[in-house]
C-alpha cells in the first residue's frame, strides 16, 4: 500500500543530484520511482553529460527498470523549485552543489563510486555497474523506509 493512499497529502518532492546525471543519479531516480510511483522524483547534474550511460540503462533494464527515455538535465532547471529532499550521490556534486533558491527541507548525501570511471574489460566494467546499482538500491531503499 502506498504511503499516500487515503491521505490528502502532497507527494514528497525529491531531487537527486550528481555531476554528470548519467549513472548514479539516474539509477537512484529509477529506484525511488519504482519504490513509490507517487513520489515526485527528478535527477540532475551540475555538469550534465549528453546521454544516460548505456551500461546504466542496461543494468537497470536487467531488473525491470527502464531508463532508456531518460535524459541528463542541468540542475539549473530546478534552482527555483521547492524540494522536500535534495540528495547528492557523488562527492563532486556535494562539493559543488549550487544554492537552491527554493525551500529545501532536507539535504542529504548518499555517496557512491562512479561506475563510468571504472577501467578494465567490458565484463569487469559491467560487473562494477551492477555492484554500484545494487548499492544504490540498498541505500535508497533504506532512505525510503526510514525517511519517507
Amino acid at each position: 500500500m502506498n504511503k499516500f493512499e487515503n491521505k490528502k497529502q502532497k507527494p514528497i518532492k525529491i531531487l537527486v543530484l550528481c555531476t554528470g546525471n548519467s549513472c548514479r543519479s539516474q539509477m537512484a531516480e529509477g529506484f525511488l520511482k519504482y519504490f513509490d510511483p507517487y513520489l515526485e522524483v527528478v535527477s540532475a547534474g551540475t555538469e550534465p553529460s549528453g546521454e544516460v550511460h548505456p551500461k546504466a540503462i542496461q543494468v537497470m533494464k536487467e531488473i525491470g527498470i527502464d531508463l532508456s527515455n531518460n535524459k541528463p538535465k542541468p540542475v539549473t532547471d530546478f534552482l527555483n523549485d521547492k524540494f522536500d529532499y535534495v540528495i547528492t550521490v557523488c562527492d563532486g556534486a556535494k562539493e559543488s552543489c549550487p544554492f537552491f533558491t527554493g525551500a529545501v527541507k532536507h539535504r542529504l548525501h548518499i555517496g557512491f563510486e562512479d561506475p563510468a570511471e571504472v577501467k578494465g574489460s567490458d565484463n569487469f566494467i559491467l560487473s562494477e555497474f551492477r555492484r554500484i546499482r545494487d548499492e544504490i538500491k540498498r541505500d535508497f531503499k533504506k532512505f525510503y523506509d526510514e525517511e519517507i
